[in-house]
This record gives C-alpha cells, sequence and structure tokens, in this order.
C-alpha cells in the first residue's frame, strides 16, 4: 500500500467508524429485530418467525404505507414547483448577491424543527394569523379549519424540507453551461422553447435529488403528522413510532421500518441512475 493510499485512509477512518457505529449496527439490529416474535410482555422473544412481514401488507397498514406515500408525493410536487423558480432567481441574480439569496433561503433552518412546526399551529389554528387576515379583509364567515388536516401536514412538509430542493436545483442551474442557452436562442429558440428543450432536461438530476430529499424525509416524519394533523390520520412514521414506544412490539416496528428503508433504497437507486443518465447527455451536447 501506498503511503498516499494509507493517509488517505487514516483520514476517512473516524467518517467509516461513525457510519458503521451509527447507522450500519442500528440497521443490522433492526434487521434482526424483524425476524424474531415480540415478547409476552413486549420487547424481543427470540423465536425467528416471518409473522411481521406478513403483518406489514396487512390491507390496514398498506393503506397507511399508500396515505403516507400520497402525501409525501404532494409535498415533493409542491416542494419541485415552487423551489424551481426561486433556485432559477437566485442563480439568474448577480454573483455577488446569490450568497445573500442562498442564506436567505436556508434561514429557516437556523430554528428548530419543532420550533418551526409550532409557529404553523400558530398560523393554522382557528384565532391564527391567516384567519385574521381574512377578517381584516372582510371576511364575515365561520373561523376556516385550516389546523389538523391534511393540508396542514403537507404545508408543514413542504416548509420544512424546501430548502434542500432549492439547494439541490440550484446547484444543478449555476453548473450549467451558458453557451447551450445561447445556442438555442442563435437557433431561434424562444425562451420558452430554450426552457423546456435545454434547461429543465439538463437540470433535471437536481430536481431528482431534491425530490427524493422532500420524498423520503416526508413518508418516514411522524412529527409533522402528529402536532399539524392532529392525530387524526396516521402516516407510517406514526406507526413505526408507536410500535416501539407505545405498543412494545418492536419486532412489527422493525419490519415497518426496515420496508421504509427499502423504499429509499429504491428511490436513491432510481435517483442515482438518472443522475447518471443525465451526466451522459450533459457530456454529449456539452463543446
Amino acid at each position: 500500500m501506498s503511503y498516499q493510499s494509507a493517509r488517505s485512509n487514516l483520514l476517512a477512518a473516524p467518517a467509516i467508524a461513525w457510519l458503521v457505529v451509527f447507522m450500519v449496527a442500528p440497521c443490522l439490529l433492526i434487521l434482526s429485530y424483524a425476524f424474531f416474535e415480540r415478547g409476552v410482555w413486549g420487547g424481543i422473544e427470540y423465536t425467528v418467525t416471518l409473522e411481521n412481514f406478513a403483518r406489514v401488507v396487512d390491507p390496514l397498514y398498506a393503506k397507511i404505507f399508500l396515505t403516507s406515500a400520497r402525501i409525501a408525493g404532494l409535498a415533493t410536487l409542491l416542494a419541485i414547483l415552487i423551489a424551481y423558480p426561486a433556485a432559477y432567481a437566485i442563480s439568474r441574480a448577480p454573483r455577488l448577491r446569490q450568497p445573500m439569496l442562498l442564506f436567505f433561503a436556508v434561514l429557516p433552518f437556523w430554528s428548530n424543527y419543532l420550533i418551526r412546526t409550532y409557529a404553523w399551529m400558530v398560523l393554522l389554528n382557528r384565532e391564527g394569523l391567516i384567519n385574521n387576515l381574512l377578517r381584516w379583509f372582510g371576511y364575515q364567515g365561520e373561523p376556516l379549519s385550516l389546523l389538523y388536516t391534511e393540508s396542514a401536514v403537507i404545508i408543514g412538509l413542504v416548509y420544512n424540507y424546501l430548502p434542500f430542493v432549492i439547494l439541490a436545483i440550484y446547484s444543478s442551474l449555476s453548473r450549467l453551461n451558458p453557451e447551450l442557452m445561447e445556442a438555442s436562442r442563435d437557433l431561434g429558440g424562444g425562451p420558452i422553447r430554450t426552457f423546456w428543450r435545454v434547461t429543465l432536461p439538463l437540470t433535471l438530476p437536481g430536481v431528482a435529488a431534491g425530490g427524493v430529499f422532500v420524498f423520503v424525509l416526508s413518508i418516514g416524519n411522524f412529527v409533522t403528522p402528529a402536532l399539524l394533523g392532529g392525530g387524526r390520520f396516521q402516516m407510517i412514521g406514526n406507526v413505526v413510532y408507536d410500535q416501539f414506544l407505545s405498543a412494545n412490539d418492536w419486532p412489527f416496528g422493525a419490519a415497518l421500518g426496515l420496508v421504509l428503508i427499502a423504499i429509499m433504497i429504491l428511490l436513491l437507486m432510481l435517483q442515482a441512475r438518472a443522475t447518471a443518465h443525465a451526466s451522459g447527455e450533459r457530456a454529449r451536447v456539452e463543446p
């Protein structure tokens, strides 16, 4: 082994050890728990069984998975629709102003996730800012019930994860070769045609990366549905949380968690494949 390789391995060792201890080992524990039975008084009974995975495909939990995927999908779509114009505007701003605009985009991360979610509870309740603004503009009806709804959960998820999408799309837009847009305009392509045929296809890796971020973090989220949903409906993250901390059924909670991990891995593989395909396209069109 050369000195250069030995030094690289030594520098990477703390990060690898951190990942092994705090990510690989817990995942292996979760994997093993999923194949055991629940004890009579909760916990683990070390008898091998596949019953936990059979329960995962029960229509009740399958419906919760579908509901979670629908909410996460809507949050992802809304986040992309909001983030793309914002990232585009930042990437087209004068270069000296871009760091300041990015700073404002990620500013919500400077406060705690729970505080941001509680802030939306204040905004959306019947005596909150939105209903007060409606009354100020002349609305005389009953206060709108915005809190403890599916829409409130989607709003909370979009707000909390939007900076991830802005940063991912901005990264793709900032690396876009401006000569490609100039070439499109020289060939008679208008702004809209240039956007659809050049800009958007070449920035899809950023869109995919941001979308996967939001979807993966949303489908397993249990804090936002609990606070903004008020417990009126469950997402799969809430079910996993309840199995570990309320029902004390760790094996079934582990099986549900494994399904979530499998979904995340599948999405990350698809995103990596899309990125590789787009990179090939970028290399083909760029001089």
